[in-house]
């Protein structure tokens, strides 16, 4: 795992005020009495069903129960509950014992058996976990770890039955115009999944607004935009030029093993006819004249190049239904459709995968000369100007899946959304929907008879965007995340049909977020004070490789590089290495050190990390995600300074000795009529000093990291 233990130390669980009842909710048991979890040593999985998987669910990688197991035996070592994970053929004191039961016995909203449910029961000695299938399983040891961290390493006795109302819960994320490593994504899952969200929806392809008022063709034809599968076969060749910022099918591959190791499936979606500028910046002549980020749908090479796309990646992708975007085309309706239904055949023949869209041209059934989309296409309703889901789609029989704008979100800025999660509305009950909380089935919180009924069975779920309209400089990657941040629990909790309030929801996260497994996506250093790294070379400091750490936290590092004799370090292509990587918010980083020559004057590189490295490009400059954030103040050679770097919440700053503060901002172009500034929240690079090709020469006194801005 990504945890708190990369650095060492013991992780003690938490104790909580609040009821533990967990996100998303589960049906409270009145009961005396707690189980210890010291008291668990085995995870023993009903031999029977150890090799057993879901067929049901979406993905066509499922993992076993036995594979489930073992990563549940994983998470609870992160936790220090040791346990060995074995086959058996019943339960036994001081086991948690997985096995199958029948799925008839956990229903959806709609009433229809889900894979997805479970039956939990603990007693003094033991719990029994029963699966309707090995996802619903897994559900439970979520369940479990939930109640163990919210109960101080106890759970209540007692016995419950739970299933999730909807079948599709997640989230979607924009990487075409914004690129997000495969680790990124992996840990994106993980968190996910300790919520029971089973949906990463990943729009693989798009570009920048092409603003047709003032782009010429020359600038719209080079104008951001992505399509992020790298393959060699000669049938794509040149659509895809960025290899550095794309994934290969051994990645992609890794991404949804990893993400269906945690019950997750990666939907991938690949943008077309509209927000098709990557495919016209590879054939020109594909385009519409009047807008070159719309395929021309009736030139005679569009569809057929298009059906070569997906014919080179359908094998890629493990899952059984797959999104062929068809969002905001604004051109010929019927083109469009025709377009639609001839990738849902091509797709349906060539892989027996179904296929979603975004909701654009509802069906007509009054015109005759009108073309309909196929049924057997879902459609995501995002807005209501393009659709009504109840009267266009579900009253003529067509699947829909809830992506209303309601919890839409633009990363960093947006003149019509928010940075983040509309946590509050997932809460807020309405008059016009009865007063009640909200729900996969409520497309309009303002007029509930656009709205079907809850137990509506052509509504799929609920999937919420995260678009990145401004392109790769607007954040960086762990943005993303804080704009998911309180959102993916508070939707997860609805998206599975619980009734978490307002006034428990961030006392519970609270305590929850800190042990998530398998991933690490807050960089935190556990520390046993404020100051998490304090390495002070004065007169004195012993010599040798060994670096100490004077903060008690024991995080000593190495150098390779010779002593002054004022006991400082000289850095003249040499290293200074920390056992840390980087560090998320909040944190004070502190190097002092003199600048005696820059050897490269545009890319000398002071400290880096994992997510990032502090540069003088002359100017101060952090640089991540491989764009450059730059400030107006340069460091004087010959100079002993402190160079301190800040994050403080969404915000970083630079501070030279005891001078005023600079914030590390961006720079982002609307639409290319404007330009806004936004800030940015980068984290601190904490891993190595200097190196043989850093660019600089001079002198370390001290490197220290506080947790505390």
């Amino acid at each position: 795992m990504h945890g708190l233990l990369r650095f060492g130390g013991s992780l003690l669980l938490a104790s909580v005020s609040v009821q533990a009842r967990g996100i998303p909710t589960i049906p409270l048991v009145d009961t005396d009495g707690k189980l210890s979890l010291s008291k668990i040593s085995s995870i023993v999985v009903e031999s029977q069903y150890a090799e057993s998987t879901d067929t049901k669910g979406e993905t066509l990688i499922p993992p076993s129960l036995r594979s489930f197991a073992q990563t549940f035996a994983e998470d609870l070592r992160g936790l220090h509950i040791n346990v060995s994970c074995k086959t058996g053929v019943n339960a036994s004191a001081g086991s948690i014992f997985l096995t199958l039961g029948e799925p008839g016995a956990y229903l959806d909203v709609a009433g229809r058996e889900s894979a997805e449910g479970y039956s939990l029961s603990v007693s003094n000695d033991s719990i029994k976990i029963v699966g309707a299938s090995p996802l619903g399983a897994w559900w439970a040891t979520r369940t479990v770890l939930q109640q163990a961290i919210l109960g101080n390493g106890t759970i209540p006795y007692g016995s419950f039955s739970d299933t999730p109302g909807w079948k599709t819960r997640g989230m979607m994320l924009d990487a075409g115009r914004h690129y997000y490593p495969p680790d990124f994504l992996i840990e994106m899952c993980a968190y996910m999944s300790f919520f029971k969200q089973n949906t990463f929806h990943v729009h693989l392809s798009d570009n920048l607004y092409n603003n047709i008022k003032i782009y010429s063709r020359e600038r719209s034809l080079d104008l951001y935009a992505r399509f992020r599968l790298w393959s060699d076969d000669d049938a794509v060749a040149g659509l895809n030029n960025y290899k550095n910022e794309s994934y290969t099918r051994e990645q992609f591959d890794e991404i949804q093993s990893a993400c269906a190791a945690r019950g997750v499936t990666i939907l991938p979606e690949i943008e077309a006819p509209g927000h098709s500028l990557p495919f016209v910046q590879w054939k020109p002549e594909l385009g519409l004249e009047d807008d070159l980020s719309l395929l021309n749908i009736s030139h005679p090479e569009t569809i057929p190049t298009m059906k070569t796309v997906w014919s080179t990646f359908l094998p890629w992708f493990h899952t059984k239904t797959v999104h062929i975007g068809a969002d905001e085309y604004t051109s010929e309706v019927n083109d469009y459709n025709i377009f639609v239904n001839s990738m849902a055949d091509h797709i349906h023949n060539e892989a027996n995968k179904s296929i979603r869209i975004w909701g654009t041209f509802p069906p007509n059934y009054t015109d005759p000369g009108y073309i309909n989309i196929y049924k057997n296409v879902s459609v995501q309703h995002w807005e209501f100007f393009e659709d009504n889901p109840l009267y266009d789609y579900i009253l003529n029989n067509y699947t829909i899946l809830n992506s209303d704008d309601t919890y839409y979100v633009v990363n960093k800025w947006s003149g019509s959304y928010p940075p983040q999660v509309n946590v509050s509305a997932t809460f807020i009950g309405n008059p016009n929907t009865g007063g009640g909380l909200w729900y996969p089935y409520v497309f309009d919180a303002h007029n509930s008879s656009n709205n079907p009924t809850r137990d509506e069975p052509l509504v799929l779920g609920e999937i919420a965007p995260l678009w990145n309209d401004y392109g790769p400089n607007a954040t960086v990657y762990s943005e993303t995340f804080y704009a998911w941040r309180r959102g993916i629990p508070a939707l997860a909790d609805k998206q599975w049909g619980g009734n978490l309030a307002a006034n428990e929801f961030d006392a519970i996260l609270e305590e929850l977020r800190t042990y998530i497994p398998g991933q690490n996506l807050e960089r935190p250093i556990p520390s046993v004070t404020s100051t998490i790294l304090d390495y002070s070379f004065d007169e004195g400091y012993p010599t040798g490789s060994a670096v100490s750490d004077r903060s008690g936290n024991g995080y000593d590092g190495n150098s390779d590089c010779s002593r002054t004799e004022k006991g400082s370090l000289l850095v003249k292509e040499c290293t200074l290495t920390t056992p840390l990587l980087s560090k998320g918010r909040d944190y004070t980083l502190t190097l002092s050190f003199l600048l005696s020559s820059l050897g490269n004057t545009t890319d000398a590189m002071l400290i880096s990390g994992l997510d990032s490295t502090l540069m003088l490009t002359p100017s101060i400059t952090l640089f991540q995600g491989g764009n450059h954030y730059r400030l107006n103040s340069t460091l004087a050679l010959n100079q002993r300074l402190d160079l301190s770097i800040i994050g403080r919440g969404n915000q970083t700053f630079a501070r030279i000795n005891n001078g005023t503060e600079e914030e590390f901002l961006t720079k982002m172009g609307i639409n290319g009529e404007r330009f806004e500034w936004g800030p940015m929240a980068i984290e601190a690079p904490v891993n190595k000093v200097g190196g043989e090709n850093a660019g600089w020469r001079g002198e370390i006194y001290a490197l220290k990291l506080k947790n505390v801005a």
